[in-house]
């Protein structure tokens, strides 16, 4: 009698332990779970990031190439304007100007920076009139675009950007089509470029 009580009393124990292992792997195998769904999350929110950074860089660019082609079409417009009005005297006179000119132009090359660097720097410009950009966002859209590093450098530090402004208009354009909460999207914009403290400025400009 006393071998069948201790038997039935090793056997209880043992199925104490199994169900208490049974309930630490369903704990592990929730927080597996838990801990998928948490980087699922993430991965969606990156790519969603990701996604509208490169919607925003297709419509900046489709923009500048319009306003590209519009500016070529009005430059042949006025050359062929102007070379219609054009006399042989005043062709003379405008050469015989001209020498001293280039004298003076390339006294001041230095300060004026050179023909692909005032590129760089035109292109900058159209840039920022058609969509908001950070320092070295704009510096990576240049590059993109084929200027050098140098180059689109020299540009951004002189295109007279004020940061804080362009981290805001970011920020009004990703909530015209997202909805992002203040810290998701000061994180967004960090990742656009923009320092801490300008996506802070930034968001904080749209009331969020």
């Amino acid at each position: 009698m006393d071998e069948l009580r201790a038997a039935l009393a090793e056997a209880e124990n043992r199925i104490a332990e199994a169900e208490a292992r049974a309930d630490e792997a369903e704990e592990e195998a929730e927080q597996a779970a838990a801990d998928v769904e948490e980087a699922r999350a993430e991965a969606e929110d990156a790519a969603a990031r990701a996604e509208a950074a490169e919607e925003r860089a297709d419509e900046a660019e489709a923009e500048l190439a319009a306003a590209e082609e519009q500016a070529e079409e009005a430059s042949a417009q006025e050359a062929a304007e102007n070379e219609s009005d054009a006399e042989p005297d005043g062709e003379a006179e405008a050469d015989d100007e001209a020498e001293p000119q280039d004298d003076s132009a390339s006294a001041g090359a230095d300060d004026e920076g050179t023909v692909s660097q005032q590129n760089a720097l035109r292109s900058a410009q159209d840039y920022l009139n058609f969509s908001a950009f950070s320092r070295t966002g704009l510096i990576d859209q240049l590059e993109f675009e084929g200027h050098s590093t140098a180059d689109a450098t020299w540009a951004v530090d002189r295109v007279g950007a004020d940061w804080k402004e362009q981290a805001a208009k970011s920020a009004e354009q990703y909530l015209e089509f997202m909805a992002f909460s203040r810290s998701g999207l000061i994180d967004q914009l960090v990742f656009e470029g923009f320092t801490r403290e300008q996506a802070e400025y930034g968001v904080a400009q749209t009331g969020l």
